[in-house]
């Protein structure tokens, strides 16, 4: 691919409200899409606020089938705009069965590509294993008018794995849906250092797979957390193209060199030496 394609990722503060969430998404859809941006990607669980920081079941009511109000209206932005567009929501597969789940919209507002999240996080104040199933979709990228899109969600973004297995279903773009961000008496210690890790983790991918990354994550104080924003897009060999405010919501945007794919993958051949004859113990869970 010898042409230029413009991404974005958006950063948003989100508020109780589903409704006016889910406004506020498709109104930095249509601006982003009037600046020239061809694939717009949202933030994770981006109707709603973080709502996994307590084992709560009337969470569940904000669950929604894939076909319900707030994928409708995205998919009618998405229509509108003439983008294609990244986004997730709380899941309602059927009774007692939730995913954290994210789909990719085409231009058409049809929608090409569903990803449910494979790794599942149980940390203090993201408990997320009390709300969600594992995916069962496995790691896949989608055809689209802007080239492949892979989806990975946040806790995923750690597993090299997990971007391995998505470049190699044929991946350009591997997007990282997120809401991660500091808790209060861990920012002066060790904010920097925890921020840092997250970036520079999934920079690693982009080099190691030779594909564009991009990771929109949400900002604002959202009872123990503050989200840290720094949503960033970052080419295949790992450079920064745009990186976005820790502190303020925007959308982040920048101009992706396709041939660059190319170009990578022949300098640094690591797809082409990978000893696939040599990796069978990945499946398991440890080598005694």
């Amino acid at each position: 691919m010898s042409h230029n394609t413009k991404v974005a990722a958006v950063q948003m503060a989100c508020g109780p409200d589903v409704l006016t969430n889910v406004e506020q998404a498709c109104a930095a859809i249509d601006l982003a899409a009037q600046t020239g941006v061809k694939l717009v990607c949202l933030q994770e669980l981006f109707n709603s606020l973080y709502f996994c920081q307590s084992e709560d079941h009337d969470q569940f009511q904000i669950a929604e089938p894939l076909n319900g109000p707030t994928l409708s209206r995205v998919r009618q932005a998405a229509r509108d705009a003439q983008v294609v567009v990244v986004a997730g929501i709380f899941e309602r597969r059927s009774a007692g069965l939730f995913h954290n789940t994210a789909v990719v919209i085409e231009t058409d507002g049809e929608v090409v590509g569903t990803y449910r999240k494979m790794h599942i996080p149980d940390d203090p104040f993201f408990y997320e294993k009390f709300y969600f199933t594992p995916g069962d979709l496995g790691f896949q990228s989608f055809q689209t008018s802007v080239g492949k899109v892979g989806v990975c969600i946040c806790w995923d973004q750690w597993f090299p794995e997990a971007a391995r297995l998505t470049a190699l279903s044929g991946a350009d773009f591997l997007v990282y849906p997120t809401a991660i961000g500091w808790q209060a008496p861990e920012k002066a210690q060790y904010g920097e250092a925890q921020r840092n890790a997250w970036q520079t983790m999934m920079r690693s991918h982009a080099i190691a797979n030779g594909i564009f990354v991009i990771a929109p994550n949400r900002i604002g104080v959202e009872d123990n957390i503050e989200f840290w924003g720094s949503s960033f897009i970052a080419d295949p060999y790992g450079e920064l193209l745009a990186v976005g405010s820790d502190q303020e919501a925007q959308t982040v945007v920048a101009d992706c060199d396709m041939s660059l794919i190319e170009t990578a993958r022949t300098h640094w051949p690591f797809l082409r030496d990978r000893r696939i004859d040599a990796y069978s113990d990945l499946t398991k869970r440890f080598i005694d």
